[in-house]
C-alpha cells in the first residue's frame, strides 16, 4: 500500500508505463483481498473454532482492511484527479474489502469466549472490538450499509461477552463514535431535506437517500439505546457526550433559531423515525446520578444555540419523571447543584429570543385531538404545570424555593412563568396550602425594606392569589392583617379588593381609606419632607386600591375626604422639584390615578392646578411612567365638562399634552397616547378640541392609520431571527450583571462622599415652601381656621427670622 501511494503520486495520462505499474499493484492487492477473503471463509466451516487457534488472523487481516478503505476513503487526494485511469481497480478493491471484512465478522461471531478462557483470549477480543472502531472512523462516510454492519458487530460482540470485557472496553471511545456518526448521519439527513426543500422536488433520488438517511440515524438511535442498557455503570465520564448528543441535535432541529429551513413532511419524517427511537436512551438515562449532574449542573456555559435544547430536554425529563420510582424523582428534585424545577427556570430564562419570535411547539391540547403548535411559554407552562401535578409533597420545599427564586428573579417573563406556575399550585393544591402561601408571600411584601422591582412582583403574585382563596381564608387574612392598621398599607397595596365578597369588600375598602386618609393627613400637617414620602406613597397607593375596586361602595362622606385630601397635595407640587425627585414622581403618578375616579367632581381651581403641572413637567422629559401617568388621566377627562372659568387655560393645555404624547418617540407611550386620544375624542363634549390636538399631518396620519388598524410595514421573520440572535449576546450580558448585583454580599452600600447643597436645591426647597403658604392661604379662604393654626404660624415666623438673620 505504500508503493502504491507513492507511485500514485507521479500518476499523469502520458506516462502509461507507470499507469500500467499502478494498475499492476492494485491487481496484486484486488488479488491479495480475495485470497484473504477465501482463506477466512474456509475457517468458518471448521467445527469448534477457537480464538486462540486463530490468534494472528483477525488483527492481520483488520491492519489490511483498514489499509485498503483508508485508501479507497483517500483516493481523490492520492491520484490526482487522475482517478479515472484506475478507478475500475479501485473498485474492486473496495468491494473486496467490503467481501474480506464481513467475512471476518462472521468467523468472529461464530468464536464464544466464556469464563474459563484465558487473558489472552480476552485481550485478543478487545483488540478486535477497538480496531474495528477505528474501522468505523474511515468508512462513516463510504456506504450507509457498511458503516451500520460495522458497528452491529461492536455492538454485538460487546453484549454478546459483556461480563468479560465490560471492564476492559473503551467505553468512552465506542460512545464517542456512536455519538459523533449519529450526529455525522443527523446532519446528512438536514443537508438532504435543506437541498429538497430549496430545488422544490419531494421525489426521486434525493428523497430516497434522504429516507435511507434517517433509517441510518434510526439505526444509531437503537445502538446507542442498547449498548447504554448494558454499560450503563461505565458511563460516569462520558455523560457529557450524552448531553452534547441531545443539544446538538435539539440545536439544529425547528423550532431552534439555529435550524435549516426544510419541509414539515421532512421534519415528520426525522421525528416518526428518528427521534423517537432516541427517546428511550433518556428514560434509561434518568437513573443515572452522573447524568443528572450533568444536565443540572450550574456552570454548563452552553453557547446561544444550545439554549434552547437544554430547556427542552429538561422538559422531556420532567415527563419522563411522574412515572418514575420515588428514588428516581428525589434525584432529579432535590439535585446535587440545582433542582430540576430551578434548572429549568434559569434555562428558560436564557431564551429569551425564542420567547420574543416567538417559536412555536406541537402540543396535544384536547384527548383524541391532533397537536396544535402553542407558543414556547405555553409548552414549557402547560408541561411544568402537569409535572408540578405529580411533584411529591416531600419535594414541596424544592418546588417552593424555586417559584420564589424566579419570581424575585431579575428576567420579568420568568417571574411570569413561575407566577403563573404557583397559581396553578394554588388552584391544584389544597385551599390550606393556598392560605398558606398567601401569608407567607404577604409577611415578605410588608417585611421587605423599601420599594424595588421584588417588591412589584411578589405584589402582582399575591394580587392573584387571593382571587384562589377560600372566602373564609380571605376573612382571616384581613384579620391577621388589619386594613385599619398603616403598617398593613404595604400588604393591601398590591391587591384587588375584587377578589373580596361583597360584605368584606365594602369592609375592607372603608378601612383602607381611614388609614390612608390618616397617613396622608399627617404628613401633609407636618413639615412635608421629602423623607416622609415614602409612607405616604404606600397610603395613596391604598387609596388607589379602594377607589378602584370599591368606589361604588364607598359613602359620600369618605369619597369627599379622599378627593379633598387629594385636592392638598397639589398646592405644593413643584416641577422641578417632581423631575428630580423619584418619590415625587411616583407621588404625582398616584395623584393622577386616583383623581380618575374623581374626575367629574373636579373643581375649575383644582383642574387649573393639575394642568399646570403637567403642562410644565412634560417640557422637563419625565420618565416613561410619569408620562404614561398623564396619557391615562388625559383619557378620562372625555367624561368630564370643563368648567367655563378654567376652559381658557385647561384647553390649550390639554391639545398641548395630547399633541406631545402623541409625538412621543417611545413606542410604549405613542400606543398608549393613540387609545386614551381616540377614548377622548369619542367621549367629549368639546369636539372643538380634537382638531387642536393634531398639530401635524404626520399625527393625523398616525390616527387615521390607528382608527383604521393599518398594519405598520413588518420585519420579515428572517430578519427578525437574525436580529433577535443578534441582540441575544447583550441581553445575557445585563442580566447576568443584574443577578451578579441581585446575588450581592449584601453589605451595606458605602457611604457617598457629602458635598455643599447646590443652588437647584435651595430652590427647590423654598419652592416647597411658598407651595405650602399658597396652600395655607387656599384653606383659609374656604372657611374658619383650628384655633392651634396662629401659634404654629408665630412659631414658624420665628424659624424664619432665625434662617434670615443666620444669612447675615
Amino acid at each position: 500500500m505504500c508503493e502504491l501511494s507513492s507511485k500514485a503520486k507521479g500518476l499523469t495520462s502520458q506516462s502509461t508505463e507507470l499507469c500500467s505499474t499502478v494498475r499492476n499493484l492494485l491487481q496484486a492487492v484486488v488479488q491479495l483481498l480475495e485470497m484473504l477473503t477465501g482463506c477466512v471463509r474456509r475457517l468458518c466451516s471448521v467445527q469448534e473454532l477457537s480464538l486462540q487457534s486463530i490468534r494472528s488472523l483477525p488483527s492481520s487481516v483488520l491492519w489490511v482492511v483498514k489499509s485498503t478503505f483508508t485508501h479507497c476513503k483517500d483516493s481523490e487526494s492520492v491520484y490526482y484527479g487522475h482517478l479515472h485511469l484506475i478507478s475500475d481497480l479501485l473498485q474492486s478493491m473496495f468491494k473486496e474489502t467490503y467481501s474480506l471484512q464481513k467475512q471476518l465478522m462472521e468467523l468472529i461471531d461464530l468464536i464464544s469466549i466464556g469464563s474459563a478462557s484465558s487473558e489472552e483470549d480476552i485481550t485478543d477480543m478487545v483488540s478486535v472490538i477497538h480496531t474495528v472502531l477505528e474501522i468505523c472512523s474511515v468508512i462513516s462516510n463510504m456506504d450507509h450499509a457498511l458503516h451500520a454492519n460495522t458497528w452491529k458487530f461492536i455492538i454485538k460482540q460487546s453484549l454478546k461477552h459483556h461480563s468479560l470485557l465490560q471492564c476492559h472496553l473503551k467505553h468512552s471511545d465506542i460512545l464517542g463514535g456512536l455519538c459523533k456518526d449519529t450526529l455525522l448521519s443527523f446532519d446528512s439527513c438536514l443537508q438532504l431535506a435543506e437541498q429538497m426543500k430549496v430545488s422544490e422536488v419531494q421525489e426521486g433520488t434525493d428523497f430516497r437517500l434522504f429516507q435511507k438517511t434517517v433509517k441510518l440515524c434510526r439505526f444509531f438511535a437503537n445502538s446507542l439505546v442498547h449498548y447504554t442498557k448494558e454499560f450503563l455503570a461505565c458511563f460516569s465520564d462520558s455523560c457529557s457526550q450524552l448531553h452534547q448528543l441531545f443539544l446538538q441535535i435539539y440545536s439544529k432541529f425547528p423550532p431552534s433559531l439555529y435550524a435549516p429551513e426544510i419541509l414539515e413532511v421532512h421534519q415528520d419524517e426525522i421525528s416518526r423515525v428518528f427521534l423517537v427511537a432516541l427517546d428511550p436512551l433518556i428514560t434509561q438515562l434518568l437513573l443515572f446520578n452522573p447524568f443528572m449532574e450533568q444536565v443540572l449542573s450550574e456552570n454548563l456555559g452552553l453557547p446561544p444555540e444550545q439554549q434552547l435544547p437544554q430547556c427542552l430536554l429538561l422538559l422531556t425529563i420532567m415527563d419522563k419523571l411522574s412515572s418514575q420510582p420515588e428514588e428516581v424523582q428525589t434525584l432529579w428534585n432535590t439535585g446535587k447543584s440545582l433542582s430540576l424545577f430551578s434548572a429549568l427556570f434559569f434555562s428558560f430564562q436564557q431564551c429569551c429570543g425564542e420567547l420574543s419570535l416567538p417559536v412555536c411547539l406541537p402540543q396535544v391540547i384536547s384527548t383524541g385531538q391532533p397537536a396544535v403548535p402553542i407558543t414556547l411559554y405555553h409548552y414549557v407552562c402547560v408541561h411544568l404545570c402537569s409535572f408540578i401535578a405529580a411533584t411529591l409533597p416531600s419535594h414541596f420545599p424544592q418546588l417552593e424555593r424555586a417559584l420564589l427564586d424566579a419570581v424575585l428573579g431579575s428576567s420579568m417573563v420568568t417571574s411570569l412563568l413561575a407566577m403563573d406556575s404557583w397559581c396553578f399550585l394554588a388552584r391544584y393544591g389544597t385551599a390550606e396550602l393556598c392560605a398558606h402561601h398567601v401569608n407567607v408571600i404577604a409577611h415578605l411584601v410588608k417585611a421587605w425594606p423599601g420599594d424595588c422591582c421584588q417588591v412589584c412582583a411578589l405584589g402582582v403574585l399575591l394580587r392573584r392569589m387571593l382571587f384562589l382563596m377560600a372566602p373564609e381564608h380571605q376573612v382571616e387574612f384581613a384579620h391577621k392583617f388589619p386594613p385599619e392598621e398603616v403598617e398593613n398599607l404595604a400588604v393591601w397595596q398590591h391587591v384587588s379588593l375584587r377578589a373580596l365578597n361583597p360584605d368584606l369588600r365594602a369592609q375592607v375598602a372603608s378601612q383602607l381609606c381611614s388609614a390612608g386618609l390618616r397617613q396622608c393627613q399627617q404628613w401633609l400637617n407636618s413639615s412635608r419632607v421629602l423623607g416622609g414620602l415614602p409612607p405616604v406613597n404606600t397610603a395613596l397607593s391604598a387609596l388607589l386600591v379602594a377607589c378602584s375596586s370599591a368606589d361604588a361602595s364607598l359613602e359620600a362622606e369618605l369619597r369627599t375626604s379622599v378627593l379633598g385630601v387629594l385636592s392638598q397635595f397639589w398646592s405644593f407640587l413643584q416641577t422641578k422639584q417632581v423631575s428630580d425627585e423619584p418619590c415625587l414622581q411616583k407621588t404625582l403618578c398616584l395623584l393622577l390615578h386616583l383623581l380618575e375616579y374623581f374626575i367629574q367632581a373636579l373643581d375649575a381651581q383644582l383642574l387649573t392646578q393639575v394642568f399646570a403641572v403637567q403642562s410644565s413637567l412634560l417640557q422637563l422629559h419625565p420618565p416613561d411612567h410619569v408620562r404614561l401617568a398623564m396619557v391615562d388621566f388625559l383619557s378620562s377627562m372625555g367624561k368630564v365638562f370643563i368648567p367655563q372659568e378654567a376652559q381658557r387655560q385647561v384647553i390649550p393645555q390639554l391639545s398641548c399634552l395630547f399633541a406631545s404624547l402623541l409625538a412621543d418617540q417611545t413606542w410604549l407611550i405613542h400606543q398608549h397616547a393613540l387609545e386614551a386620544f381616540t377614548h377622548f375624542a369619542e367621549e367629549t363634549r368639546h369636539e372643538d378640541v380634537v382638531p387642536w390636538c393634531l398639530n401635524s399631518e404626520e399625527a393625523k396620519n398616525k390616527v387615521v392609520n390607528f382608527l383604521a388598524k393599518t398594519r405598520q410595514v413588518e420585519e420579515t421573520r428572517e430578519a427578525r431571527t437574525e436580529r433577535l440572535k443578534q441582540e441575544r449576546s447583550t441581553w445575557s450580558a445585563q442580566v447576568f450583571k443584574v443577578d451578579g448585583e441581585l446575588e450581592s454580599t449584601g453589605e451595606p452600600v458605602a457611604k457617598r462622599a457629602c458635598h455643599p447643597p447646590s443652588e437647584e436645591q435651595y430652590k427647590a426647597a423654598v419652592g416647597s415652601m411658598e407651595g405650602a403658604l399658597e396652600a395655607v392661604k387656599l384653606l383659609l379662604q374656604k372657611g374658619s381656621p383650628p384655633g392651634w393654626l396662629a401659634v404654629k404660624l408665630e412659631a414658624l415666623h420665628t424659624a424664619m427670622a432665625t434662617l434670615r438673620d443666620g444669612l447675615r
